[in-house]
């Protein structure tokens, strides 16, 4: 994240939770093992991440911080009349592309990006695969 902090948690009380973090391709390379549970002060991912990337060194493989990092080329036609909603975290709290944060199996995007809360016993995946080109 290059200095930019995910964000403090406004309103936070000062509840500690517990959640099992899964880890995936270079985010479990970073760690060091592919699950772990981690206690953090707050209730909510922005604040499990804040807690996690100052232990872990995974911020910048995870987080983008413009809308550029966030997306890649894709390669077919974009239709604007897509079904259904789309939601997007804000710029900044985006995830680089083919990173994902889910929480209990869910895309972070498809709860409540970072404000999604988290109560003790939560699944929380970190995803970076590795990615090959033939």
């Amino acid at each position: 994240m290059s200095g930019t902090a995910v964000g403090s948690e406004t309103g936070s009380d000062e509840r500690r939770t517990t959640v099992t973090v899964n880890c995936t391709g270079h985010v479990r390379s970073a760690v060091g093992q592919p699950r772990l549970e981690f206690t953090f002060t707050g209730t909510t991912l922005r604040a499990f991440l804040d807690a996690f990337f100052d232990e872990y060194d995974v911020a910048d493989m995870l987080i983008a911080e413009t809308e550029a990092e966030a997306t890649t080329r894709g390669w077919a036609p974009v239709d604007e009349d897509v079904p259904g909603t789309w939601n997007a975290n804000p710029e900044g709290e985006q995830t680089r592309a083919y990173a994902r944060v889910l929480v209990n199996g869910r895309f972070n995007e498809s709860l409540d990006g970072l404000d999604t809360g988290l109560d003790d016993g939560d699944r929380v995946a970190l995803v970076y695969p590795f990615l090959f080109c033939l």
